[in-house]
Formats: structure tokens, C-alpha cells, sequence
């Protein structure tokens, strides 16, 4: 748009100077022409009648004297007389002596003077008839008055002082609608083109936007300019190749799951068979925590990408049957907020995302935790606070990390894996939202969980 603006401005511009400039020629051509004329007239009358003639043409725009003594050659009266001067020979011919006196503005209602005579005296010049300045130009605009004297073949001096009107004041309106009407076309036009242009860059955002949270979306059409249709397919290609991988991915998962509890229910077997004792309860405790964290990296593994169906979720009941677990083991627990209406999520994995929130801040925040529900725009937030020693700002964000333990408040003899928050984090952010850890006001931790309402 600025460019078009810009571009409109100088336009506009370059057509009002070059409209000044073809009147002012156009102008001093008609006047020498007007003057051209009458010289040639007046040489081929006798003198007798020349003196009715000259009373004739001494009409607006136009005053002529005969009276008037041949002026002589003083200073250069300036580029502009020349080229009137030369313009004049041109029309006159080189046998007719001519001379230009001056070319200057004269402001409307000033008195006009003759030029000085060779003696020095000065002949006031007597005013403009009435109507003079009223029809030499419009109303407002300076005038530009031409001084000029030819010879005729007898040696009569005619002495004209011509008043070329001077620019119109008024605006081109039609000029300048046209120029807007231009203008208006391109811009509607340009906006046409570049939404056309840009709207399959529209379409490519929402369908990356929409690749996290759903793998098989329809693929994109192939259709358009040859440059989009490409892009489009790569982006095909690009999902299916995911989608692909993320199968495979599944599979492997599968698989390891498979071969690593084969292991460790033959070592529980063999395990049954020892005598009860120290050594019999640490190897099965061992086991256990092989087992958890087995299934804790493959919890994280799959987080986002689960294969549970989406469905629409009470999120209250859901809230209500995590907290209900939470007290089970000891936690006090004050429930805050409602949701006003149901969620799209995935139930289970939702459900996982919580606990792991709320039995974070049961073992590293002490028993009593405030759970609170917000709703704002198109987004849902869950605050799980415990009252804790709560974290360093530099720590909250590397807790997330997989694996990570904090010595200082997550020390082995509290159990976990460290995948607690990174698998609560990858479930929140595959259903669209995210997890943030903020302090307490009055101390403590405060995980903030936010889901988007719409599906």
C-alpha cells in the first residue's frame, strides 16, 4: 500500500507539472501567433486606415500603441524574452524587425508603466480597460505581461503589451478523480492478487498447526500454480512419511515392552522359589522399580501419540476421581472452580497428565494441595499448588527435561523415574496446551495446566 501510495504521489506530480508547463506553452505560442498576425495585418493596410484598425484590436488581452518610440536595446531582458523573442522571429520572419522588452507577473490591480525612453523619461501607461484582468486569466491568478515592439515596412512602431493569464488557481478535479479512480482500481486489484497469492500460505498454517495433534487430517489438494501444488505435495509427502514412522515407532515400542518384561517375570518366578528374607524382598523391590520405570520411559515415548480415540470428557469427574486417589494416599486436598462444560481429550492419557501433577506436589509439596479451575477466551486452566520449598526460576523449566532429579527436593528415597513432569508436559502439549511451573503466592509451587475448550 505505501508503495501505491507513493507511486500514485509522484504520478500525480509529474502530471501537474507537465500540465503547468504545456499551458504555459501553449500560452506563449498563442500570443506570439496573436502577435505574429496582427504585425502582418497592420503592415498590409494603408496608413490611413490603420489607425481605425489599431483602435479594433486594442481589445483584451491585448493593448497596442502606435505611438510609442522604438526602445533602445538596454540589458538582456531575461531567458524568458529571448525564447518569446525567438519564437516571434519564427513566425515573423527575419524581415520584420522585433524586439522583446520584458516577460514579468504583474500582481492584479497594480499600475502598469511603459518602459524608460532613450532620454530617460518614463510615459505613464494609462490603465487596463475595464474587464482587462477579468478576462485575461481566472479570478485570482497572477497575470504575465508580455512587452514587445515590431517595425512595420513604413517604420511604424507597434508597441503590445499582452497579458497571459497565469496558471489556473483552481484545482483539476477532473485530473485528480481520474488519478483517484486509478489509484482505487490498483489498490482493490493488488489486494485481490496478494490474497490470492497468500491464501494457500494460509492453508499450509493450519494444516502444520493441525499435524501435532492429528496425524491423519486429510491431505492437502494438489491444485493451484505449479509452485504450491509442489509445496502441497512435499507436505503430503511429509505427513505420510511421519505417520509412517510414528507406526513404526509404535511397533518397536511394542516390542521392547515385550522382550523386557519376558526377563523380568522369569527372575520373579525363579524369585518365588528362594526363602523369604533381606535379600528375596530387595531383589523383588528392584524388580518393581525395573518394572516402573519400563513403564514410565514407554509412557513418555508415547505420550502424544498414544493411539487412545478422542472423545468428549467431564473434565470435573474427571478432576474429582484424581483427587479421590490423592486422598486415598494421605493428601488434603481444597477443589477450586468447575468447568462449565465438557472437553475434547483423550480420557486416559488426560487422566495420567493429573496425577502425575497432583502426586508431584503430594510428595515434594507436603499433603495439603489447592486444585483450581479457570476458564478464560478459549482456554481452560487447572492449578495444582502444594505449599513446598518450591523450585529456583532456573530449575523450572530443566525438571521437565526426561530423567532429570532435583537432589534437593527429589531425592531416591521419594520413588520416581524423573519422567513424571516431562510425560505430563508431552500429553498436555498433544492436546493442544501446556504445562508451566510458576511460584505461589505465600510459597510453594504452582503447576498451571492449560487446554484449549474447543476441540
Amino acid at each position: 500500500m505505501a508503495g501505491l501510495i507513493a507511486a500514485n504521489l509522484a504520478g500525480l506530480w509529474l502530471n501537474l507539472d507537465e500540465r503547468v508547463r504545456m499551458g504555459r506553452m501553449m500560452r506563449s505560442e498563442f500570443a506570439a501567433q496573436r502577435i505574429a498576425e496582427i504585425t502582418s495585418l497592420l503592415n498590409d493596410v494603408a496608413p490611413n486606415d490603420r489607425k481605425r484598425l489599431v483602435r479594433v484590436l486594442d481589445a483584451p488581452p491585448i493593448r497596442l500603441s502606435t505611438s510609442e518610440p522604438w526602445q533602445a536595446p538596454g540589458k538582456v531582458a531575461g531567458d524568458d524574452a529571448a525564447a518569446f523573442a525567438a519564437k516571434l522571429s519564427e513566425k515573423l520572419g527575419d524581415a520584420t524587425p522585433l524586439q522583446v522588452l520584458s516577460i514579468r507577473s504583474v500582481p492584479r490591480g497594480e499600475r502598469r508603466h511603459r518602459p524608460p525612453t532613450p532620454d530617460g523619461a518614463r510615459l505613464a501607461e494609462p490603465p487596463p480597460r475595464s474587464g482587462t484582468e477579468a478576462r485575461a486569466g481566472p479570478r485570482g491568478a497572477p497575470l504575465t505581461r508580455v512587452l514587445a515592439q515590431t517595425r512595420l515596412a513604413d517604420g511604424t512602431v507597434l508597441t503590445f503589451r499582452y497579458f497571459l493569464p497565469g496558471p489556473n488557481p483552481e484545482a483539476p478535479l477532473r485530473l485528480l478523480g481520474w488519478l483517484a479512480l486509478i489509484a482505487a482500481s490498483v489498490t482493490l486489484l493488488s489486494a485481490w492478487a496478494v490474497r490470492r497469492l497468500t491464501r494457500p500460505l494460509a492453508v499450509f498454517s493450519d494444516a502444520a498447526t493441525g499435524l501435532a495433534k492429528n496425524l491423519d487430517q486429510p491431505p492437502l489438494p494438489e491444485t493451484g500454480p505449479h509452485e504450491v501444488a509442489q509445496a502441497a505435495r512435499a507436505f503430503n509427502a511429509m505427513q505420510t512419511e511421519l505417520k509412517r514412522y510414528l507406526d513404526t515407532r509404535a511397533e518397536m515400542l511394542a516390542g521392547i515392552s515385550h522382550d523386557l518384561r519376558l526377563p523380568i517375570t522369569r527372575v520373579r518366578l525363579r524369585l518365588e522359589a528362594l526363602p523369604d528374607g533381606a535379600h528375596k524382598a530387595g531383589i523383588d523391590k528392584d524388580l518393581a522399580e525395573m518394572d516402573a520405570l519400563i513403564d514410565d520411559t514407554l509412557a513418555f515415548l508415547r505420550a502424544g501419540n498414544s493411539g487412545e480415540p478422542a472423545a468428549r470428557v467431564n473434565l470435573n469427574a474427571l478432576i474429582d476421581g484424581v483427587l479421590e486417589d490423592a486422598e486415598a494416599l494421605g493428601a488434603t486436598v481444597e477443589r477450586h472452580g468447575q468447568a462449565s462444560a465438557p472437553v475434547t481429550a483423550r480420557p486416559l492419557a488426560l487422566r495420567r497428565c493429573l496425577a502425575n501433577l497432583v502426586d508431584n506436589a503430594r510428595r515434594y509439596g507436603g499433603p495439603a494441595i489447592d486444585v483450581s479451575v479457570t476458564e478464560e477466551g478459549g482456554t481452560l486452566d487447572i492449578l495444582v499448588e502444594d505449599r513446598g520449598p518450591g523450585l529456583p526460576d532456573a530449575d523450572r523449566e530443566r525438571v521437565f527435561e526426561p530423567y532429570v532429579r532435583l537432589e534437593a527436593s527429589r531425592a531416591r528415597h521419594t520413588g520416581g523415574s524423573g519422567l513424571g513432569l516431562a510425560i505430563a508436559r508431552a500429553i498436555a502439549r498433544g492436546h493442544g496446551g501446556d504445562i508451566r511451573l510458576e511460584a505461589r503466592p505465600g510459597g510453594g509451587l504452582c503447576a498451571r495446566l492449560t487446554l484449549p475448550t474447543a476441540s
